[in-house]
This record gives C-alpha cells, sequence and structure tokens, in this order.
C-alpha cells in the first residue's frame, strides 16, 4: 500500500479509539509459548480510559486480569492465588492494549509498518521502537470500520498471543468499582517484579 494509504488506516485506527471513552468486547485469546501446548481461553474485555482493563473469563471460568491503573492483578482461580505487579513494569503480553487506553499514536510507539489487504480487512504489522518492550512484533487486522479485529503479539522470548475480538461496543456506560480489584477470599498474593509474571 502507497504511504498515503497507510498513514489514512493509521489515522483513522487512532481516531476510533482516541475518541472512545469505555470499550467492551468479547474476545478469545490463545498463547503458545515457545515450547509448550497452545493454550485457548475466552471472556469479556472492558477498557475504561485512562488506563483501565478487565479481562473477564468464562473459559477458564473465574480467571480475571485486571489493571486499575497503576498495578496489574492475574486472579488464577485454580492456584486461588493472585499475581500483583506494577502496571509500568509489567511484561504480560495483555498489557501492549493498554496502548488503546491512552492516546494512540503508532508512529510514537511503533516503526516500519507494513500494510497489506486481507480480504475487506487490512493487515498491519510493526515493530516496537523500544526494545525494552516485553514484545518484538504486533500483526493486527483492522476492518472497514476501522476496528481492531485481531491482535498477534510475538514476545520476546518468541511465545506468540493472540487475540480476536468481536461485538465491540464503545461508550458504554462502565462504572469505576468494575476496575477495582477485590481480592478472592483466601487467596495467596505474590508480589511479582515484571520478569517474574508467570502463566497466562
Amino acid at each position: 500500500m502507497a504511504g498515503a494509504e497507510l498513514s489514512g488506516v493509521l489515522k483513522a485506527v487512532e481516531k476510533h479509539y482516541n475518541s472512545a471513552r469505555t470499550i467492551q468486547v468479547l474476545f478469545q485469546q490463545s498463547y503458545t509459548p515457545q515450547r509448550g501446548p497452545r493454550r485457548v481461553e475466552s471472556g469479556t474485555l472492558f477498557l475504561l480510559k485512562p488506563g483501565r482493563m478487565r479481562w473477564e473469563y468464562q473459559s477458564p471460568a473465574g480467571k480475571l486480569f485486571l489493571a486499575d491503573g497503576k498495578n496489574v492483578y492475574l486472579y488464577i482461580p485454580e492456584a486461588n492465588r493472585v499475581e500483583k505487579t506494577n502496571l509500568r513494569e509489567s511484561e504480560d503480553l495483555r498489557a501492549p492494549l493498554a496502548f488503546l487506553l491512552g492516546k494512540l499514536d503508532f508512529s510514537r510507539d511503533f516503526r516500519q509498518f507494513t500494510l497489506s489487504l486481507q480480504g475487506p480487512d487490512v493487515r498491519v504489522i510493526a515493530e516496537p521502537k523500544s526494545d525494552r518492550f516485553p514484545y518484538t512484533k504486533v500483526e493486527f487486522l483492522v476492518t472497514a470500520g476501522h476496528r481492531i479485529r485481531y491482535l498477534q503479539i510475538v514476545g520476546q522470548d518468541n511465545s506468540l498471543m493472540e487475540f480476536t475480538f468481536e461485538q465491540e461496543r464503545v461508550n458504554l456506560p462502565l462504572p469505576a468499582s468494575l476496575f477495582q480489584f477485590r481480592m478472592p477470599p483466601g487467596a495467596e498474593v505474590v508480589e511479582a517484579s515484571g520478569g517474574d509474571q508467570q502463566g497466562y
């Protein structure tokens, strides 16, 4: 695609997400470690600006990943364990979606864009500008309505995280309490640095 077309697509996606105060969308997530089996999970994602997200899993039931703007909490129900990490230090591959929570600016955060048509969608591949990010490449599909319906993230360890998004709803009233973490009874709390975070 020509440079003008590339710029137009990216600007349209930026406008779509920068004008949204809240987003609610169904997701399917798959995680493939460098070595080991692929895992597929699903649920509902809620985003609230500034800087808050809630990944509420239906499969596996009870799992929760929550960012309250300061910290990230990952609750693993089968272990009744909570992993707590500072959001800025988090290396969880869900964290890149935090770019949707601020002012989305592709040219600030990414480099070496490649765009191509994939059916009715536009396929975008980009690399982060900073080597400090926990991922080396992102790929996403943009719909005609300028929504991101698929996102693939390649980790520094060559792990692969993929998300498919459906039924996006924008600017629904979402209460702030939805993004306040409530400690499950009897749960073990692990304070982790970014590099200490465990499974997905």
